[in-house]
């Protein structure tokens, strides 16, 4: 029997009851800011399973000739948190703007929802992915209100009240103060500014949120508190994150399955514990051995 993933990239088509119907989804609970389902949105019923949150088929990208991201192969689970390390260059920031459409393998499928995204449009997909990036890049001429309801404000053009909800919702969950609301990005501190970032991508309440060194430019205080609240809110609303560092301790803290990539492969993709206590390669061992003494038990 072919597959759903099968049938989609033979026809080329969209399947509206896929990402669009989790569209729908974000436009009638953006109001509400928080999902607390977890759930597969992508089988009916009478499945016993469900397709993965994300799935790279023998991913392959280049750009020139230098290969990023080299026949990935693996698939993540709904709610997952999935670190992602390796190297400056190993392809990690390659590998996660593939899951959003942003840049396209060329070779392989990478499926969101069972949905090749070569064949998904992709202002659809964005509408179910958050982005939060290294530094959080806020837009400067909009206050924090603003700039945590853009994607909101556009779902829910006819209905400012829910966008407002959604705005207060997610202001209180990440922890930024309401007396904030009417400053700019430039009257902030750093750990505003992130937690800011953060409001903003999961303000339309997405499926995933990819999170691409988020942390890395705060103090180790601010780090530690973000750290906390990132965790907390994968709790809340099961949310799948995947979430880049250059940092083992990161991945290994906030990670329920770390993937290492060394030179565009995925060289190990497993539970913390597991990494620490079988490296798959001597880069994963070199990468880890500081931590044996503490996990490894």
């Amino acid at each position: 029997m072919e597959t759903t993933s099968a049938q989609t990239r033979r026809s080329g088509s969209f399947d509206p009851g896929s990402l669009t119907a989790s569209a729908r989804d974000d436009k009638r609970e953006a109001a509400d800011g928080v999902r607390n389902d977890g759930r597969c949105r992508t089988a009916s019923a009478q499945d016993d399973t469900c397709a993965p949150a994300v799935a790279f088929e023998h991913v392959t990208k280049r750009f020139g000739d230098a290969v990023a991201v080299n026949d990935v192969d693996l698939a993540i689970e709904e709610g997952a948190f999935v670190a992602i390390i390796g190297s400056s260059g190993c392809g990690k920031t390659t590998l996660l703007k593939m899951v959003n459409a942003l840049v396209m393998p060329d070779e392989g499928e990478v499926l969101v929802h069972g949905q090749a995204t070569s064949s998904v449009d992709p202002i659809e997909l964005r509408r179910t992915v958050g982005y939060a990036i290294q530094g959080s890049v806020l837009f400067p001429h909009l206050s924090v209100e603003q700039n945590i309801a853009y994607v909101p404000t556009l779902l829910n053009k006819r209905d400012r009240r829910r966008t407002e909800a959604a705005v207060e919702k997610w202001m209180d969950i990440i922890g930024l103060p309401r007396d904030i609301m009417d400053r700019y990005p430039a009257e902030l501190s750093g750990g505003q500014v992130q937690r800011v970032g953060i409001a903003r991508a999961l303000a339309a309440s997405p499926d995933i949120l990819l999170a691409d060194e988020p942390f890395s430019a705060v103090d180790a205080i601010t780090r530690s508190s973000l750290q906390d609240e990132i965790k907390r809110i994968h709790r809340q609303t099961g949310i799948t994150v995947l979430f880049v560092t250059h940092d083992i301790d990161e991945a290994l803290d906030l990670g329920d399955k770390v993937l290492v990539m060394e030179a565009g492969r995925a060289v190990q993709f497993a539970p913390p514990c597991e990494i620490l206590r079988s490296p798959a390669t001597e880069f994963v061992d070199r990468l880890v051995s500081r931590k044996q003494s503490v996990y490894a038990r």
